[in-house]
């Protein structure tokens, strides 16, 4: 997404539509009873289709934005982050401490499908797995069960309740809010620890926290500014690799004019810093969010019965700032690490530079982790976090990562520093609390201007 998924922050104001107590689609003469994704398929099998081919189901999708794409389809399903690395080793399965308590699930909690991996060739088998509920049903909530041959798959928890089962499953509208949230709010292992800037507070705020989610602003649902046909939806962050739209990137221009403040000198900046620079003064202002994640120094939380890697959470954080044109560099996996200058592999750097006319400006959540690395190739290694939430065996972890991705069964690894640029997009703030001038422009501003590459702050040079 270029100036891209800038908007989910900055996008219009352009009337919700699904975003409050709107009515649904009345399916409840459609069947008598739900009886899984089969009962949908007897109605909407074209929709189906489609969704299979979607990102939300594939993981993975065209990377025309990826500098290093090389035409490969690339996604979730098969890169490599810096929180729970990758969803490899780490699919599906309850993972329980020592008292019993259900610590981990797997990343296919968060997957629109019913527990299978999604394979890039359409079968009936793919189809049913698609969890339509999951994106239509508010009040649905699945969990782990066994199926007849003991391998574990998602089920609605009122699959024994035929008749809660039916009510629920008519109550089906397009996404609101509350259903894109759950998934994308709670990713990275609790709420807000990963994006840092979609938090469970937009389900119900005001306009002062959000001006186009809130209740009494646009009361704007997230398919309005992502909105998608054929389950494409529109939209790439700067972390994200694959992207459902080729050639088309969401924009606050697709909503707002490119000089929208009437203020000359307002309106000159917004040819080279995105809207959300000014408009989005903080992120993380309700939850906490993840800021460095070390997988190398693994720690104990007695109160959960539970390992986890070294974490430091922090709230109302300062982006980070830096040129984007819309472009990405990826470290993938299976490729030799390159360190920077500074030490660091950068998992996800955005492309663009001063120079750069269609670069601009950006509000970045700056991720900090550490990572296996093998000894001798010089490739990331994912781990298998699920069982080392459990028992704590980081090196365990990390051979189990090893031996999904690269088959092998022993190996030498070491650690590597990483950095990860992630958009901040969401979280707009009416004009009166957005930045002023001397929040950049003045001695210990926020701006990095020598990093940023104007050797010092631009108005205090003219002053001279």
């Amino acid at each position: 997404m270029k100036t891209a998924i800038t908007c989910l922050v900055i996008l219009a104001i352009a009337g919700p539509s699904w975003a409050g107590d709107e009515p649904g689609y009345d399916h409840s003469d459609a069947y008598e009873h739900y009886e899984g994704t089969a009962t949908c398929l007897e109605c909407h099998e074209e929709e189906a289709e489609s969704f299979f081919h979607s990102q939300h189901y594939q993981w993975r999708g065209e990377t025309p934005d990826l500098v290093n794409g090389k035409g490969r389809r690339l996604g979730k399903l098969n890169t490599m982050n810096d929180f729970c690395t990758s969803p490899g080793a780490n699919w599906i399965g309850n993972v329980e401490n020592s008292q019993g308590k259900v610590l981990a699930q797997g990343c296919s909690k968060c997957h629109a499908g019913l527990g299978k991996r999604p394979e890039p060739e359409l079968s009936r088998e793919q189809l049913e797995n698609i969890d339509c509920l999951i994106c239509h049903v508010s009040g649905y909530r699945r969990d782990l069960y066994e199926d007849a041959d003991g391998n574990p798959e998602w089920r609605p928890i009122l699959w024994r309740n035929q008749y809660g089962l039916d009510a629920v499953s008519k109550r089906i509208s397009m996404p609101k809010r509350k259903m894109c949230l759950r998934c994308h709010s709670g990713a990275g292992g609790g709420p807000n620890f990963k994006r840092g800037d979609i938090e469970y507070a937009l389900v119900e705020c005001d306009r002062e926290y959000d001006v186009h989610m809130g209740t009494d602003g646009g009361d704007m649902a997230c398919v309005d500014c992502h909105e998608g046909e054929d389950h494409r939806v529109l939209g790439r962050g700067a972390d994200l690799a694959g992207t459902d739209r080729p050639g088309e990137r969401l924009s606050c221009e697709n909503c707002h004019d490119a000089e929208p403040h009437g203020v000359t000198v307002l309106d000159h900046h917004a040819g080279r810093i995105a809207c959300a620079t000014c408009h989005i003064p903080t992120f993380a202002k309700t939850d906490a969010t993840d800021m460095s994640r070390d997988w190398s120094t693994p720690k104990y939380i007695e109160d959960k019965d539970k390992y986890t890697a070294t974490i430091d959470m922090q709230s109302d954080v300062i982006p980070a700032y830096a040129w984007w044109n819309g472009q990405t560099r990826h470290q993938l996996m299976g490729e030799k690490v390159k360190v920077q200058k500074d030490g660091t592999v950068y998992m996800m750097s955005p492309d663009g530079s001063k120079k750069d006319k269609q670069a601009k400006i950006y509000p970045f959540k700056l991720h900090l982790g550490r990572v296996p690395v093998l000894e001798d190739e010089r490739w990331l290694v994912p781990i298998g976090v699920e069982e080392f939430f459990g028992d704590g065996d980081i090196h365990h972890a990390v051979l189990e990562g090893g031996h999904y991705q690269y088959g092998l069964e022993d190996f030498e690894y070491d650690w590597v520093d990483t950095k990860r640029w992630m958009g901040i997009f969401h979280g707009v703030v009416p004009a009166a609390k957005a930045l002023t001038c001397l929040d950049c422009h003045s001695e210990g501003g926020r701006m990095d201007w020598v990093g940023l590459g104007y050797g010092e702050d631009p108005v205090l040079r003219r002053m001279k």
